[in-house]
C-alpha cells in the first residue's frame, strides 16, 4: 500500500469516526448495532443528536486548525496554534470541552493557560488532545520517533496540563509513524510504552494490553488513557475499518472521540479505500470562526496530501 493511502486514511478515517459517533455520545453500550444491525447497509450516517448527517464535531475542527497552522507556518508554532484555538472557541461552536473552553478563554497567554488550569483544577487528563492528534502524527511521522513525540506533548499542552494527556497523544503519534512505515502498531507497542514518562507508563502498559477490555476501564472513556485503550482494543480485535468503528461506538460513553481515534488508527493500518463511500460522502467539517468554511471530502483529502509530502524537517521548532 502507499503510504500516500495510509496518511489519507488517517485524516480521513477520523473525521468519519467523529462524525459518525458523534449522534451517540454519552450514549449506552450497543445503541449503534442496535439501531443499525446490519454492516454495510449505508444509512449509518443519519446524523442525530444535533447533528447534521455527516458533521464532524470539535475532534476534527481542531485537527484541521492544527494541520493547517503546520502547513502555513512551516512547521510547529505552539502560539499560532493557540490563537487559531481561541479564535474558534470564541465564535461559540456547538461542542467544546469544558476544560479546553475555559483555557482558551481564561485570558492568559498560550505559554501559562492550560499550566494555571491544571494548577487550580488538578485534573486536566481529558482526551482534548488526543481526539484531535491524527494531521499532527502524520505530519511529524517522518521525523522520527523522539521529534514526532515531543511535538504531540507540545501541542497537548496548549490546552491539558496534565502529562497524562501529553503522554497518551504521543503514544498515538507514534502508532501512526510506525503504522505509515508498514510496521504493525500492535507489535511495536512494547517498544513505544518504553518510552512513556515513567509516572505514566503502567497506567498506558494496562489500558494497551493485549488482554485488556474496556470493560475493565476504571474511568469513563473521556480520560485520556481508556479513551486510547478503547481505540486499540477496537483495532486489534476486529478485522477492517467498518468493523472497528462499530466496535468502538459500540462502547457507548464520549463515542464520537473514541471513534475519531479508532479512526485514525484503522484508517492509517487499513487505508483510504477501506473505508466506506457512503460514509465519505456526507463528511463535512465546519469551521466556526473561519469565515463560514465547511470542509469536504475533497478538503480534507488535498490537506492530507500536503501534509503527507511534507519531509522529514517537519521538526518542532525550538
Amino acid at each position: 500500500m502507499k503510504r500516500i493511502q495510509r496518511v489519507a486514511g488517517a485524516v480521513v478515517g477520523s473525521a468519519v469516526g467523529d462524525a459518525l459517533g458523534a449522534p451517540f455520545e454519552f450514549g449506552l453500550p450497543g445503541v449503534f448495532t442496535a439501531r443499525f444491525p446490519v454492516p454495510g447497509a449505508g444509512d449509518e450516517m443519519s446524523g442525530g443528536g444535533g447533528w447534521d448527517p455527516g458533521e464532524a464535531t470539535d475532534d476534527t475542527q481542531m485537527a484541521v486548525l492544527v494541520a493547517e497552522s503546520l502547513l502555513e507556518r512551516g512547521g510547529l508554532d505552539p502560539p499560532d496554534i493557540f490563537a487559531r484555538f481561541q479564535r474558534w472557541a470564541a465564535s461559540e461552536p456547538k461542542d467544546i470541552g469544558l476544560q479546553t473552553e475555559d483555557v482558551l478563554t481564561n485570558g492568559m497567554t498560550w505559554d501559562l493557560a492550560a499550566a494555571v488550569h491544571f494548577q487550580v483544577n488538578r485534573r486536566a487528563a481529558g482526551n482534548g488532545s488526543l481526539m484531535r492528534a491524527s494531521t499532527s502524527a502524520v505530519h511529524f511521522a517522518p521525523a522520527g520517533r523522539e521529534a514526532t513525540m515531543d511535538a504531540a506533548r507540545r501541542i497537548a499542552a496548549l490546552t491539558h496540563g496534565d502529562r497524562a494527556a501529553w503522554e497518551g497523544t504521543a503514544i498515538f503519534h507514534e502508532l501512526i509513524r510506525v503504522v505509515l512505515e508498514g510496521t504493525d502498531p500492535l507489535a511495536a507497542l512494547p517498544d513505544v510504552l518504553a518510552l512513556v514518562h515513567p509516572d505514566h507508563r503502567v497506567r498506558y502498559a494496562t489500558v494497551l494490553a493485549p488482554d485488556w477490555h474496556p470493560d475493565r476501564a476504571t474511568e469513563f472513556n473521556g480520560a485520556v488513557w481508556p479513551c486510547l485503550g478503547s481505540a486499540v482494543w477496537a483495532l486489534r480485535t476486529t478485522t477492517g475499518f467498518e468493523d472497528a468503528l462499530r466496535a468502538a461506538i459500540d462502547l457507548g460513553g464520549d463515542t464520537d472521540t473514541v471513534a475519531a481515534v479508532t479512526g485514525g488508527l484503522a484508517g492509517a493500518y487499513y487505508g483510504l479505500e477501506a473505508i466506506p463511500a457512503h460514509w465519505t460522502r456526507p463528511l463535512h467539517v465546519p469551521l466556526p470562526g473561519f469565515d463560514g468554511r465547511v470542509l469536504h471530502l475533497a478538503d480534507l483529502l488535498h490537506l492530507a496530501h500536503r501534509l503527507g509530502k511534507w519531509s522529514s524537517t517537519a521538526t518542532p521548532s525550538p
